[in-house]
């Protein structure tokens, strides 16, 4: 029988495995990164139009992934979506630098102009199709003026391409990701996404073989069918990024077992099972499904890496079920960015403090991770929704579970309202117009205010109220950034 990896082996494996996991904006997938949920299948169906997800679930790498033939091939395979080897698929927006969507340059100098969103969306799709005339400019402001002069050409590309796709057997797809940089202004970008959404919906139910898919974060996507109304029938087709205890684990143990090394083949041997394929010269092991899906398995793994409690004893829990709960928003959503960014921290932690540690992760180091992990997602959610930070930060030195009264009471001590209608006409008229960006939906309405809060995840109730008396909580993926505190939970850093 192999024997299982030592402690230190372990810190080695995890510290070469989940560097640079948690930057999935640049790193691209390879085949070896490429791990399934058994949940994100229906993200892949060529007919989801809309796939939501929060930041950080993998709405770029499924983007990127459907883009590369390779790893559409490893999906279409592993999911068994036949559908996937049947795809000419092209981007129709995302962060890198493409001639096939205008740059972050020119998109924004044509709607200063006078094109619309529909007529540039309609650019974008026509020059995938290949229409002739505007593959032979590079200049979009052009394209945009041959889409609005050419109404019946451009319904007989979208046509002959349909019709062609068909006897070919293929399906033309676009891939759209990256939305919420499409501008710095809050309803110019909604109205792209809603004049895209209806595109998309155009093509849906108007055609056989043109399809488009469009990552959002749910926000987004509640924003543009306040624009468009009819944005609602793609929510029944719609996707949604969400991760289970047992895929955050499984996840874990692909990266584990798909690094190129000794130790990574002993960890693949010592738990057994695993498939090797091999695709051109990329190969990846796929793992058992014990460690994909099994709870209790998972779980025994993963105490041969951590300890097995929090501390002392059970009482204080055990790092399996602890570190994810700890990592949820309000909603008992979890980004695998925060779950890998906190075990790269809780390696790295261990590594400096107690190197001679029984385990490859200490539970104090283990905290210090979610700390980091909280640190992260503040930062990701006061860049995705700036008013929360004006929000939250005043509650900081509080501690929580706390009365929806006393915040309400600091937020009129420092007239939050009034700051927040500020910010917003501030960045409006701003020279700087990567400054300007959206408050909440009721600034004078506090209890609304409330109520945004806990949509978002950043705030639950708990207790069935829903008036001043009624107990907040923030989750410690928040809180613990945030700085407000709680007795007997994660204390916060020393400064």
């Amino acid at each position: 029988m192999t024997e299982p990896l030592s402690p230190g082996e372990y810190r080695d494996l995890l510290s070469r495995a989940l560097e640079g996991t948690v930057d999935a904006d640049t790193r691209r997938p390879e085949p070896h990164t490429l791990y399934m949920p058994d949940a994100h299948r229906a993200a892949l169906y060529v007919d989801s139009t809309v796939v939501q997800g929060d930041r950080g679930v993998g709405k770029t790498f499924w983007a990127r992934s459907l883009l590369d033939a390779e790893l559409r091939a490893t999906a279409a395979r592993e999911y068994r979506i036949n559908r996937l080897n049947r795809l000419r698929v092209t981007p129709g927006f995302g962060m890198d630098v493409a001639p096939h969507y205008p740059g972050p340059l020119a998109l924004p100098s044509l709607l200063a102009g006078d094109a619309l969103p529909e007529e540039i969306w309609q650019a974008v799709l026509l020059t995938a199709l290949g229409q002739p005339e505007l593959r032979a400019t590079d200049d979009w402001a052009e394209r945009v003026t041959w889409v609005r002069t050419n109404v019946g050409p451009a319904e007989a590309t979208l046509a002959r391409a349909d019709t062609e796709a068909a006897d070919e057997g293929m399906v033309h797809l676009l891939v759209f990701d990256g939305l919420e940089h499409l501008h710095s202004d809050w309803d110019t970008r909604n109205r792209m996404i809603a004049e895209l959404l209806r595109l998309a919906m155009r093509m849906r139910f108007g055609t056989r073989n043109i399809r488009l898919k469009v990552f959002l974060r749910p926000d987004m996507f509640d924003a543009a069918k306040q624009l468009f109304p009819d944005a609602s029938k793609l929510s029944g087709n719609a996707a949604h990024l969400e991760w289970t205890r047992a895929d955050l684990y499984g996840l874990l143990f692909h990266h584990l077992g798909n690094e190129d090394d000794e130790a990574a083949e002993r960890f693949r041997r010592f738990t057994g099972g695993w498939e090797l394929s091999e695709t051109g010269s990329s190969v990846r092991y796929a793992a058992p499904p014990g460690l994909r899906n099994d709870e209790k398995a998972q779980q025994q793994l993963f105490e041969r890496i951590a300890d097995p409690f929090m501390g002392t004893n059970v009482r204080q829990g055990r790092p399996y079920t602890w570190l994810p709960n700890h990592l949820m928003d309000s909603n008992g959503r979890i980004s695998p960015r925060s779950f890998l960014k906190a075990l790269d921290v809780a390696t790295e932690t261990t590594r400096a403090t107690d190197p001679s540690h029984s385990r490859a992760l200490h539970h104090d180091a283990i905290r210090s991770g979610v700390r980091e992990a909280s640190g992260v997602r503040v930062d990701q959610i006061c860049e995705d929704t700036p008013w929360v930070e004006r929000a939250i930060r005043p509650l900081a030195g509080c501690q929580v579970p706390i009365a929806q009264r006393e915040i309400i009471g600091i937020w009129k001590a420092r007239d939050l309202s009034r700051l927040l209608r500020e910010d917003t006409a501030r960045y409006a008229q701003a020279d700087r117009p990567d400054l300007v960006r959206t408050g909440p939906r009721h600034p004078d309405d506090l209890p609304r205010l409330v109520q945004e809060l806990i949509d978002l995840g950043v705030l639950r109730r708990r207790d069935k109220n829903d008036d001043d008396y009624s107990l907040l909580d923030l989750p410690d993926i928040y809180r613990l950034a945030f700085g407000l505190g709680r007795l007997g939970g994660i204390p916060l850093a020393r400064r």
